[in-house]
């Protein structure tokens, strides 16, 4: 399969439920390979609402390079999501490499943590506004913001708009 359509999603504890599961069905039914990537296997990762997923791929097994996009989630994870190192280092190196990046609701402070969001339009949830904007960030209130390979969204109530816009973003990268 071209690494254009193997996509990653990164997943800890307490994610927003929707933002994992519309995005994965999504890209599941437009012919991409979803991995959902967590700091291991083993474990359930239990979201904001109560469903389960396990990552069928560890962050200490995976490439950036083997990926033509990736999801970044909101809910309560992203707190998690940033204190672990490579987590942080997979979202850089899809950065250095142009590769879509889309991310939703407290999703932004990975970006933040990542050090790309100096100088880009972003939306997110409200929460972290200033966050992104003391980042360097241009924060706007709209459901969905694409400024180069970032795809941003504020609450799970965008998703159809931000879907749409990493689908679309998807279809831009070479194979």
């Amino acid at each position: 399969m071209p690494e254009n359509k193997k996509i990653a999603i990164l997943i800890d504890q307490l994610f927003q439920d929707s933002e994992v599961t519309d995005p994965k069905e999504k890209l599941e039914n437009a012919g991409f390979s979803v991995d959902i990537i967590g700091p291991n296997t083993i474990e359930d990762y239990i979201g904001k609402k109560g469903t389960k997923i396990k990552a069928n791929k560890s962050i200490d097994d995976v490439s950036a390079k083997d990926y033509g996009g990736l999801v970044i989630p909101g809910g309560w994870a992203p707190d998690k999501m940033r204190m672990n190192e490579k987590m942080v280092t997979f979202v850089e190196q899809i950065n250095e490499k142009n590769k879509p990046i889309a991310c939703i609701c407290h999703g932004g402070s990975m970006l933040v943590e990542a050090g790309i969001v100096k100088g880009r339009k972003v939306t997110s949830y409200v929460s972290i506004r200033t966050d992104l904007i003391n980042a360097g960030g241009r924060w706007v209130d709209k459901e969905v913001v694409s400024d180069g390979n970032l795809i941003t969204s504020r609450t799970p109530a965008d998703l159809p708009a931000f879907c749409a816009e990493f689908l679309k973003a998807l279809s831009l990268v070479e194979v």
